[in-house]
Protein backbone atom coordinates (compact mmCIF):
# COMPACT_ATOMS: atom_id res chain seq x y z
CA UNK A 1 0.00 0.00 0.00
CA UNK A 2 1.19 3.50 -0.83
CA UNK A 3 0.59 6.13 1.84
CA UNK A 4 1.17 9.84 1.32
CA UNK A 5 2.25 12.38 3.89
CA UNK A 6 3.39 15.98 4.23
CA UNK A 7 5.99 17.29 6.66
CA UNK A 8 7.52 20.66 7.43
CA UNK A 9 10.71 21.85 9.10
CA UNK A 10 12.01 25.32 9.95
CA UNK A 11 15.54 26.38 10.80
CA UNK A 12 17.91 29.21 11.49
CA UNK A 13 21.61 29.13 10.76
CA UNK A 14 24.24 31.70 11.70
CA UNK A 15 26.77 33.41 9.44
CA UNK A 16 30.34 32.91 10.57
CA UNK A 17 32.28 31.21 13.33
CA UNK A 18 30.91 31.00 16.85
CA UNK A 19 31.75 33.83 19.22
CA UNK A 20 35.17 34.70 17.84
CA UNK A 21 36.85 36.89 15.27
CA UNK A 22 36.79 35.40 11.77
CA UNK A 23 37.78 38.20 9.43
CA UNK A 24 38.16 38.33 5.67
CA UNK A 25 40.74 40.58 4.05
CA UNK A 26 40.86 42.04 0.54
CA UNK A 27 43.43 43.79 -1.69
CA UNK A 28 42.26 45.66 -4.80
CA UNK A 29 44.36 47.39 -7.44
CA UNK A 30 43.28 49.33 -10.50
CA UNK A 31 45.11 48.84 -13.77
CA UNK A 32 45.72 51.54 -16.39
CA UNK A 33 43.22 49.88 -18.73
CA UNK A 34 40.40 50.41 -16.24
CA UNK A 35 40.25 46.85 -14.99
CA UNK A 36 40.46 45.89 -11.33
CA UNK A 37 42.09 42.89 -9.65
CA UNK A 38 40.37 41.79 -6.45
CA UNK A 39 42.49 39.56 -4.20
CA UNK A 40 40.33 37.68 -1.68
CA UNK A 41 41.46 35.02 0.77
CA UNK A 42 38.10 33.22 0.79
CA UNK A 43 38.16 30.36 -1.72
CA UNK A 44 35.45 29.41 -4.21
CA UNK A 45 34.87 25.66 -3.83
CA UNK A 46 32.09 25.50 -6.39
CA UNK A 47 29.44 27.66 -4.78
CA UNK A 48 30.10 30.59 -7.11
CA UNK A 49 31.55 33.02 -4.56
CA UNK A 50 34.10 34.35 -7.05
CA UNK A 51 31.22 35.53 -9.22
CA UNK A 52 29.53 37.15 -6.21
CA UNK A 53 32.74 38.89 -5.16
CA UNK A 54 33.17 40.23 -8.70
CA UNK A 55 29.57 41.46 -8.75
CA UNK A 56 29.93 43.23 -5.39
CA UNK A 57 33.20 44.87 -6.45
CA UNK A 58 31.84 45.93 -9.84
CA UNK A 59 28.68 47.39 -8.34
CA UNK A 60 30.55 49.35 -5.68
CA UNK A 61 33.23 50.70 -8.03
CA UNK A 62 30.91 51.39 -10.96
CA UNK A 63 32.69 48.96 -13.27
CA UNK A 64 31.36 46.49 -15.77
CA UNK A 65 31.53 42.91 -14.52
CA UNK A 66 33.97 42.11 -17.33
CA UNK A 67 36.38 44.70 -15.89
CA UNK A 68 36.83 42.80 -12.61
CA UNK A 69 39.13 39.83 -12.08
CA UNK A 70 38.98 37.93 -8.79
CA UNK A 71 42.01 36.08 -7.45
CA UNK A 72 41.46 33.62 -4.58
CA UNK A 73 43.06 30.64 -2.92
CA UNK A 74 46.67 31.80 -3.27
CA UNK A 75 48.03 33.03 0.06
CA UNK A 76 51.16 34.28 -1.69
CA UNK A 77 49.13 37.14 -3.17
CA UNK A 78 45.89 37.18 -1.15
CA UNK A 79 45.21 37.73 2.55
CA UNK A 80 44.79 34.72 4.78
CA UNK A 81 41.18 33.82 5.49
CA UNK A 82 39.28 31.95 8.21
CA UNK A 83 38.05 29.48 5.60
CA UNK A 84 35.18 28.69 3.27
CA UNK A 85 32.70 27.40 5.80
CA UNK A 86 30.05 28.45 8.29
CA UNK A 87 28.17 30.16 5.45
CA UNK A 88 30.52 33.11 5.86
CA UNK A 89 31.92 33.97 2.43
CA UNK A 90 29.16 36.09 0.85
CA UNK A 91 28.46 37.96 4.08
CA UNK A 92 31.95 38.41 5.57
CA UNK A 93 34.20 38.37 2.50
CA UNK A 94 31.51 40.27 0.58
CA UNK A 95 31.55 43.01 3.20
CA UNK A 96 35.34 43.19 2.97
CA UNK A 97 35.14 43.45 -0.82
CA UNK A 98 32.53 46.21 -0.65
CA UNK A 99 34.54 48.21 1.90
CA UNK A 100 37.75 47.91 -0.12
CA UNK A 101 35.99 48.70 -3.38
CA UNK A 102 34.56 51.80 -1.71
CA UNK A 103 38.09 52.99 -0.99
CA UNK A 104 39.06 52.44 -4.63
CA UNK A 105 35.99 54.31 -5.78
CA UNK A 106 36.90 57.27 -3.57
CA UNK A 107 40.40 57.42 -5.06
CA UNK A 108 39.04 57.25 -8.62
CA UNK A 109 36.57 60.06 -7.98
CA UNK A 110 39.23 62.26 -6.39
CA UNK A 111 41.54 61.76 -9.36
CA UNK A 112 38.73 62.42 -11.84
CA UNK A 113 37.71 65.57 -9.97
CA UNK A 114 41.26 66.91 -10.22
CA UNK A 115 41.57 66.13 -13.92
CA UNK A 116 38.10 67.48 -14.80
CA UNK A 117 38.45 70.60 -12.68
CA UNK A 118 35.52 69.72 -10.44
CA UNK A 119 35.53 71.25 -6.97
CA UNK A 120 34.10 68.27 -5.10
CA UNK A 121 34.20 64.58 -6.05
CA UNK A 122 30.66 64.22 -4.72
CA UNK A 123 29.48 65.87 -7.92
CA UNK A 124 30.70 62.87 -9.90
CA UNK A 125 29.08 59.51 -10.67
CA UNK A 126 30.72 56.22 -11.72
CA UNK A 127 28.70 53.92 -13.94
CA UNK A 128 29.60 51.21 -16.48
CA UNK A 129 33.29 52.08 -16.45
CA UNK A 130 32.88 55.84 -16.90
CA UNK A 131 32.91 58.85 -14.59
CA UNK A 132 30.68 61.83 -15.33
CA UNK A 133 29.19 64.93 -13.75
CA UNK A 134 25.92 64.18 -12.02
CA UNK A 135 24.11 67.13 -13.63
CA UNK A 136 26.13 67.32 -16.84
CA UNK A 137 26.56 63.75 -18.11
CA UNK A 138 28.22 64.93 -21.31
CA UNK A 139 31.29 65.89 -19.28
CA UNK A 140 32.88 62.53 -18.64
CA UNK A 141 36.01 60.40 -18.68
CA UNK A 142 36.78 56.70 -18.47
CA UNK A 143 37.93 54.91 -15.34
CA UNK A 144 41.07 53.96 -17.25
CA UNK A 145 41.87 57.66 -17.75
CA UNK A 146 41.26 58.40 -14.07
CA UNK A 147 43.43 55.49 -12.92
CA UNK A 148 46.29 56.51 -15.24
CA UNK A 149 46.05 60.18 -14.24
CA UNK A 150 46.09 59.29 -10.54
CA UNK A 151 49.28 57.27 -10.89
CA UNK A 152 51.23 59.07 -13.60
CA UNK A 153 50.30 62.68 -12.78
CA UNK A 154 49.27 62.73 -9.11
CA UNK A 155 51.73 60.01 -8.13
CA UNK A 156 49.05 57.96 -6.39
CA UNK A 157 48.59 54.39 -7.67
CA UNK A 158 45.03 53.30 -7.01
CA UNK A 159 45.31 50.46 -4.53
CA UNK A 160 43.32 49.67 -1.41
CA UNK A 161 43.15 47.14 1.40
CA UNK A 162 40.49 46.51 4.01
CA UNK A 163 38.87 43.72 6.00
CA UNK A 164 35.69 42.79 7.77
CA UNK A 165 35.03 40.71 10.86
CA UNK A 166 31.52 40.31 12.28
CA UNK A 167 30.85 41.72 15.71
CA UNK A 168 30.60 38.81 18.16
CA UNK A 169 30.97 38.11 21.87
CA UNK A 170 32.16 34.85 23.42
CA UNK A 171 29.57 32.80 25.28
CA UNK A 172 29.63 33.08 29.06
CA UNK A 173 30.83 29.78 30.53
CA UNK A 174 28.30 29.91 33.37
CA UNK A 175 25.04 30.97 31.74
CA UNK A 176 25.78 30.48 28.02
CA UNK A 177 24.79 34.05 27.24
CA UNK A 178 26.56 36.22 24.67
CA UNK A 179 26.42 37.21 21.02
CA UNK A 180 28.05 34.34 19.13
CA UNK A 181 26.92 35.56 15.71
CA UNK A 182 26.15 38.87 14.03
CA UNK A 183 23.35 37.67 11.72
CA UNK A 184 21.44 34.46 10.99
CA UNK A 185 19.69 32.89 8.01
CA UNK A 186 16.18 31.42 8.13
CA UNK A 187 14.33 28.85 6.06
CA UNK A 188 11.28 26.59 5.85
CA UNK A 189 10.97 23.46 3.76
CA UNK A 190 7.89 21.31 3.16
CA UNK A 191 8.19 17.75 1.85
CA UNK A 192 5.57 15.47 0.33
CA UNK A 193 6.39 11.75 0.40
CA UNK A 194 5.00 8.41 -0.66
CA UNK A 195 5.69 5.45 1.61
CA UNK A 196 5.32 1.87 0.38
CA UNK A 197 4.16 0.00 3.48
CA UNK A 198 5.04 -3.36 1.90
CA UNK A 199 8.70 -2.52 1.21
CA UNK A 200 9.40 0.48 3.45
CA UNK A 201 10.54 2.52 0.44
CA UNK A 202 10.19 6.30 0.82
CA UNK A 203 9.96 8.52 -2.23
CA UNK A 204 10.00 12.31 -2.03
CA UNK A 205 7.47 13.43 -4.64
CA UNK A 206 7.48 17.17 -3.99
CA UNK A 207 9.51 19.62 -1.97
CA UNK A 208 9.11 23.35 -1.41
CA UNK A 209 12.12 25.27 -0.04
CA UNK A 210 11.78 28.92 0.95
CA UNK A 211 14.85 30.69 2.32
CA UNK A 212 15.67 34.11 3.74
CA UNK A 213 19.21 34.92 2.66
CA UNK A 214 18.87 38.69 2.49
CA UNK A 215 19.16 40.28 -0.92
CA UNK A 216 20.30 37.83 -3.56
CA UNK A 217 23.56 38.94 -5.18
CA UNK A 218 23.11 36.30 -7.87
CA UNK A 219 19.64 34.67 -7.99
CA UNK A 220 20.75 31.83 -10.28
CA UNK A 221 23.54 30.82 -7.90
CA UNK A 222 21.15 31.00 -4.94
CA UNK A 223 18.68 28.72 -6.73
CA UNK A 224 21.48 26.26 -7.49
CA UNK A 225 22.64 26.31 -3.88
CA UNK A 226 19.14 25.51 -2.62
CA UNK A 227 18.65 22.69 -5.13
CA UNK A 228 22.04 21.22 -4.25
CA UNK A 229 21.30 21.54 -0.54
CA UNK A 230 17.99 19.72 -0.96
CA UNK A 231 19.81 16.87 -2.73
CA UNK A 232 22.27 16.69 0.16
CA UNK A 233 19.44 16.74 2.69
CA UNK A 234 17.66 13.90 0.91
CA UNK A 235 20.85 11.86 1.08
CA UNK A 236 21.27 12.64 4.77
CA UNK A 237 17.64 11.79 5.49
CA UNK A 238 17.16 8.63 3.43
CA UNK A 239 20.41 7.10 2.17
CA UNK A 240 23.78 8.10 3.56
CA UNK A 241 25.13 5.94 6.35
CA UNK A 242 28.68 5.10 7.37
CA UNK A 243 28.95 1.39 8.16
CA UNK A 244 31.56 0.50 10.77
CA UNK A 245 33.13 -2.88 11.45
CA UNK A 246 32.08 -3.62 15.07
CA UNK A 247 34.92 -6.10 15.59
CA UNK A 248 37.97 -4.81 13.72
CA UNK A 249 36.96 -1.16 13.49
CA UNK A 250 37.30 0.83 10.29
CA UNK A 251 34.78 1.76 7.63
CA UNK A 252 33.01 -0.92 5.61
CA UNK A 253 31.75 1.40 2.85
CA UNK A 254 34.65 3.81 2.19
CA UNK A 255 33.89 4.58 -1.47
CA UNK A 256 31.03 5.84 -3.59
CA UNK A 257 30.65 2.28 -4.88
CA UNK A 258 29.39 1.23 -1.45
CA UNK A 259 28.33 4.49 0.23
CA UNK A 260 24.89 5.35 -1.08
CA UNK A 261 24.16 8.92 -2.15
CA UNK A 262 21.12 10.25 -4.00
CA UNK A 263 21.19 10.66 -7.76
CA UNK A 264 19.02 12.81 -10.03
CA UNK A 265 16.46 9.97 -10.03
CA UNK A 266 16.03 10.38 -6.27
CA UNK A 267 15.19 14.09 -6.49
CA UNK A 268 11.57 15.16 -6.04
CA UNK A 269 9.40 15.12 -9.15
CA UNK A 270 8.56 18.72 -8.29
CA UNK A 271 11.05 20.99 -6.55
CA UNK A 272 9.99 24.56 -5.83
CA UNK A 273 12.53 27.07 -4.53
CA UNK A 274 11.95 30.64 -3.47
CA UNK A 275 13.60 33.37 -1.43
CA UNK A 276 12.13 36.03 0.79
CA UNK A 277 14.42 38.99 0.19
CA UNK A 278 14.61 40.90 3.45
CA UNK A 279 17.66 43.15 3.13
CA UNK A 280 20.24 42.68 5.86
CA UNK A 281 21.41 46.15 6.80
CA UNK A 282 24.86 44.88 7.80
CA UNK A 283 25.38 42.76 4.71
CA UNK A 284 26.99 43.68 1.38
CA UNK A 285 24.15 45.21 -0.65
CA UNK A 286 21.76 43.60 1.85
CA UNK A 287 23.01 40.02 1.42
CA UNK A 288 23.61 37.34 4.05
CA UNK A 289 24.30 33.81 2.81
CA UNK A 290 22.55 30.63 1.69
CA UNK A 291 24.92 27.68 1.24
CA UNK A 292 25.09 25.20 4.14
CA UNK A 293 21.66 26.00 5.63
CA UNK A 294 19.94 24.79 2.46
CA UNK A 295 20.33 21.14 3.47
CA UNK A 296 19.38 21.54 7.14
CA UNK A 297 15.54 21.48 7.00
CA UNK A 298 15.28 18.77 4.30
CA UNK A 299 15.77 15.63 6.38
CA UNK A 300 13.50 16.80 9.26
CA UNK A 301 10.76 17.72 6.76
CA UNK A 302 11.01 14.24 5.18
CA UNK A 303 10.95 12.51 8.58
CA UNK A 304 7.88 14.51 9.59
CA UNK A 305 6.22 13.57 6.29
CA UNK A 306 6.91 9.87 6.93
CA UNK A 307 5.30 10.23 10.35
CA UNK A 308 2.33 12.04 8.80
CA UNK A 309 1.89 9.23 6.28
CA UNK A 310 2.38 6.19 8.52
CA UNK A 311 2.56 7.18 12.17
CA UNK A 312 6.14 5.90 12.30
CA UNK A 313 8.58 8.26 14.00
CA UNK A 314 12.15 7.72 12.79
CA UNK A 315 14.68 9.02 15.32
CA UNK A 316 17.86 7.56 13.85
CA UNK A 317 18.90 8.71 10.39
CA UNK A 318 18.88 7.69 7.64
CA UNK A 319 15.27 6.50 7.35
CA UNK A 320 16.11 3.26 5.56
CA UNK A 321 13.52 0.78 4.33
CA UNK A 322 14.40 -1.54 7.22
CA UNK A 323 13.75 1.17 9.81
CA UNK A 324 10.44 2.15 8.23
CA UNK A 325 9.30 -1.49 8.05
CA UNK A 326 10.40 -2.10 11.65
CA UNK A 327 8.40 0.95 12.75
CA UNK A 328 5.34 -0.25 10.86
CA UNK A 329 5.56 -3.71 12.45
CA UNK A 330 5.90 -2.13 15.90
CA UNK A 331 2.75 -0.09 15.30
CA UNK A 332 0.89 -3.24 14.22
CA UNK A 333 1.96 -5.08 17.38
CA UNK A 334 0.80 -2.19 19.56
CA UNK A 335 -2.55 -2.06 17.79
CA UNK A 336 -3.01 -5.82 18.22
CA UNK A 337 -2.38 -5.53 21.74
Amino acid sequence: MIKKGIGMACMFYPNGSTGKANPAGVFIKMNHDGTAVVNVGATDIGQGSNTCMAQIAAQEMGLKLSQVRVVTGDTEVTPYDAGTGACRVTYIAGNAVQKTAGRVKEQLLNAAARKMGVIHSGQLVIEDGEIFLRYWPAKRMTIAEAATYSERVLGRPIIAVDSYSPATMPLDEEDGQGMPFEVSIYATQIAEVEVDTDTGEVKVTKLVAVHDCGNMINPMLVEGQIEGGVATGIGYGLYEQIMEDPVKGGILNPSLATYQIPTSLDMPGELITDCIEIPEEKGPFGAKGVSEPTCNPTAPAIINAIYNATGVRIRDLPATREKVLFGLRELERKEEG
